[in-house]
């Protein structure tokens, strides 16, 4: 039977951080340990329950597991992961850490290394291995990060409003804007469809700018069902964040789409997370066609995986 420690802190913090190979695990547990927390990476998970029974000193406590480790399997880090909930004094978070295929493969190429889990084969066959191996992992995180579109820099920022220690007693909110062409982001959890809405690309004027520029927002504001439909939505969410932080969910994620992406999405995002942070949310915003367009997005500026493989 485990003995627990018995100066383990009844509020002790352990976030482990996984996912695909090249999806940005080494460089999420960079951030973590400058946020302050005491950071291992490629622990094995066999070593878990002995860290745990020692002292864990005052710093929450980041552990990057990686499936390359000789001793990891899905069922043992479910099993883990199950352990963890029980383990008194111990408050334990999952981060999965995603990327597109196509993107993944693009990373493997630039950097010219192997996959882990298809040393003699293509990256496609690894990513594919990897990613099937870990699919049980990934319907278990507390967090899910797309990192497909993310430079270092935009992990760093999402990382800090999701796992911030000075406020991690919260739930963090993210407002997603994104396009319908590109499909929906991943690990949302509530959508909301804003083509309904008249479209300020169409106007001369308006197209050029997005939804951040005050006369777009007024633009989108002037068609008559935005009120109502922003009310409700604003209402909604004031309804169900507080039962899902009673439920101990600690992130919740909220998109806006639209055509574009450029214009109606963003100025709705950018509404409600206004208006939740009045509201005493932690609330991030995100506007993934916009990222896209910026210069260090498209550039050959390093990705979140660049060390991971």
């Amino acid at each position: 039977m485990t003995q627990t420690n018995p100066d383990i802190r009844a509020d002790h913090r352990v976030v482990l951080v996984t996912g695909p190979s090249g999806a940005g695990r080494s460089t999420a547990i960079n951030v973590l340990e400058d946020m302050g927390f005491e950071a291992i990476d490629n622990l094995p998970l066999s070593l878990l329950p002995r860290l745990l029974d020692g002292p864990l000193g005052g710093r929450p406590l980041a552990l990057g597991l990686d499936t390359r480790n000789r001793d990891f399997s899905t069922n043992a880090l479910i099993e883990t992961i199950d352990q963890l909930g029980g383990w008194p004094g111990i408050t334990a978070e999952i981060v999965y850490l995603d990327c597109r295929d196509d993107e993944l493969q693009h990373r493997f190429s630039a950097t010219r290394r192997r996959h882990p889990m298809a040393p003699a084969e293509s990256p496609e066959i690894g990513i594919a291995r990897e990613k099937d191996l870990l699919i049980p992992v990934r319907a278990r995180a507390d967090i899910l990060i797309d990192t497909s579109d993310m430079t270092p820099h935009n992990l760093r920022d999402e990382l800090h409003a999701l796992l911030n220690p000075q406020t991690g007693s919260f739930m963090a909110v993210t407002i997603n804007s994104f396009s319908y062409k590109r499909g929906l982001p991943r690990g949302v959890d509530m959508v909301f469809d804003g083509r309904f809405l008249r479209n300020p690309y169409w106007q001369p004027g308006l197209r050029d700018g997005d939804g951040r520029d005050p006369a777009v927002a007024d633009y989108v504001q002037g068609d008559p069902r935005f009120a109502p439909f922003f009310e409700r939505v604003h209402d909604l969410a004031r309804m169900l964040l507080p039962a899902y932080l009673s439920e101990g969910k600690a992130h919740f994620a909220i998109g806006f789409g639209c055509s574009g992406g450029q214009h109606r999405s963003v100025a709705l995002a950018e509404m409600l997370g206004k208006a939740l942070a009045e509201d005493g949310w932690q609330v991030s915003i995100r506007h993934r066609e916009l990222e896209r367009r910026q210069p260090a997005q498209t550039s050959s500026a390093a990705r979140p995986g660049d060390k991971d493989r």
